[in-house]
């Protein structure tokens, strides 16, 4: 399903950017109030290393990871809007330059819906680009997979943070648009890593970057 949303998406951006005549007779709608879009993306979340462990010390680390990604817009007026974004990635885990050296910690889902503020200076142009600044809950859930023997269990804590954003809308149809963003999430979760000797507390320090590009319909 997830390479089928990634296609799809990636196939339809390049598929409208390769319309300029049709867009260029049309001319551009704008953005107006009341405008709600649904957006369809590939999108990669790409955590930073970061944070701290406590008795064996390292560094916390995620892989980045690819995945589809559904948006919602809606325009207050011409030049502020709300998005909201809906995803889920998996992502390896493990800790780094320990005093054991790396040790693994399996892999964890997230779920983080985010929600901006954005501001949009040029609404009616073609090429319309926005900033904004939101904010972000993000849920770790199915932490599992395969983990150094001496570790018994992992548990993420859901994670509150701020967020970040930039972007823009290209217009290459009265009701189509081509869609480039960027968010910056400041995301530093606790975990809880159970082990034979006990248990070990540490923070990690994702500040995850995320891009995207893909298409949205604008009712």
């Amino acid at each position: 399903m997830i390479r089928k949303t990634l296609l799809l998406a990636a196939t339809a951006a390049i598929g409208l950017l390769a319309q300029p005549a049709f867009a260029q007779s049309a001319g551009p709608r704008g953005k107006q109030a009341g405008d709600f879009m649904i957006g369809a993306s590939v999108i990669g979340v790409l955590p930073m290393s970061g944070g701290n462990v406590d008795t064996i010390g390292g560094t916390p680390h995620a892989s980045d990871a690819w995945t589809g990604q559904l948006d919602f817009t809606y325009f207050l007026t011409p030049n502020f809007s709300l998005n909201l974004i809906a995803a889920t990635t998996q992502h390896d885990l493990e800790v780094r330059d320990s005093s054991l050296g790396t040790v693994d910690l399996g892999h964890v889902w997230a779920l983080p819906p985010t929600l901006t503020f954005q501001y949009h200076p040029l609404p009616a142009e073609r090429f319309s680009p926005y900033i904004g600044a939101g904010v972000n809950w993000t849920m770790f859930y199915s932490e599992g997979g395969g983990r150094t023997a001496a570790v018994t269990g992992v548990d993420v804590r859901n994670a509150f943070g701020f967020a970040l954003n930039i972007g823009m809308d290209v217009e290459v149809a009265p009701n189509w648009l081509v869609n480039f963003d960027v968010k910056k999430l400041f995301l530093r979760p606790d975990l809880a890593v159970d082990t034979t000797l006990g248990r070990i507390n540490a923070r990690a320090d994702l500040d995850p970057w995320i891009v995207g590009v893909g298409v949205r319909y604008r009712f």
